[in-house]
């Protein structure tokens, strides 16, 4: 069989490429992916322990068998990422950079945008049963956050520098599926249907917004318990990542993403805190 590799964010720039194309046994699955990968790139097998794995736009385990034809996409730490114990997630991703389905305002935004579009989201979900609307709005900073893994010596020699700016580069189809989970979650757990989650990519400067969410919904508990928990789980799953930029050079920074909803427990434990 042959088989398309997506790279992303620090294997795509190992790599010098964003794909590559492999020719596997018929009976070749994500880990026989992966090593054909490495043998043809050795420069990736140190981050072994801290990728994931997508085939066809759904999280999949190594042991995922592939077919002729397949994407696999190696899906380095995300921008707020986990470590927390990641499982297969299914579903399929949709193409563009928007999605749309009943009170759901999902998006992937090239363009900047300001803090008016809390005001603007509400206004297309808010119904006149609606007694709440609680927005987040995530900004850039000039410290430095927690560098990725296999980072850590590019992120040491900027050790004490402000960030002079951010980019974000997504997984575009990808990000949106797994928003759509997210506001699946958010309705099975907290009865709220009307929500709203939109994520930058490209260069972002200091101070601007890198993510908005809105939740609505008829009581104030509810819209803000969805909100956090849509925060949360885009930071942690969204194959969205984030890179540091300095004068003289760039540190990726997160955790190996989650490829799944947590737990009651383990969201009531609390997952750690990370910027944006």
């Amino acid at each position: 069989m042959t088989i398309r590799v997506r790279l992303f964010a620090i294997q795509r720039e190992l790599v010098g490429a964003r794909e590559v194309t492999l020719d596997l046994a018929d009976d070749a699955d994500v880990t026989a992916a992966w090593n054909a990968l490495v043998a043809i790139h050795p420069v990736l097998a140190p981050g072994r322990e801290s990728v994931r794995y997508a085939r066809n736009g759904a999280y999949a385990e190594p042991s995922t068998a592939l077919a002729d034809g397949d994407e696999l996409a190696i899906i380095p730490p995300v921008s707020g990422g986990s470590s927390l114990p990641d499982a297969g997630s299914p579903g399929a991703a949709p193409s563009g950079t928007s999605m749309a389905r009943g009170s759901r305002i999902l998006e992937i935004r090239g363009d900047p945008f300001g803090a008016t579009i809390l005001g603007e989201l509400t206004a297309r979900l808010a119904t006149p049963g609606d007694g709440a609307a609680v927005g987040f709005l995530g900004r850039t900073r000039s410290t430095p956050g927690t560098p990725a893994p296999g980072q850590e010596i590019e992120a040491s020699r900027h050790a004490g520098r402000t960030v002079d700016s951010l980019e974000y580069e997504a997984h575009e189809s990808m990000a949106l599926s797994v928003l759509a989970q997210i506001a699946d979650e958010v309705s099975a757990r907290f009865g709220v249907d009307r929500i709203a989650i939109v994520h930058r990519i490209g260069d972002v400067p200091l101070g601007d917004i890198s993510v908005a969410i809105v939740a609505v919904a008829p009581h104030r508990d509810a819209a803000f318990d969805a909100a956090r928990y849509a925060i949360d789980e885009t930071k942690a799953r969204a194959p969205i990542w984030k890179a540091e930029r300095f004068a003289d050079g760039h540190v990726w920074i997160g955790q190996p993403a989650r490829t799944s909803a947590l737990t009651e427990d383990e969201r009531l434990a609390g997952p750690g805190e990370e910027g944006v």
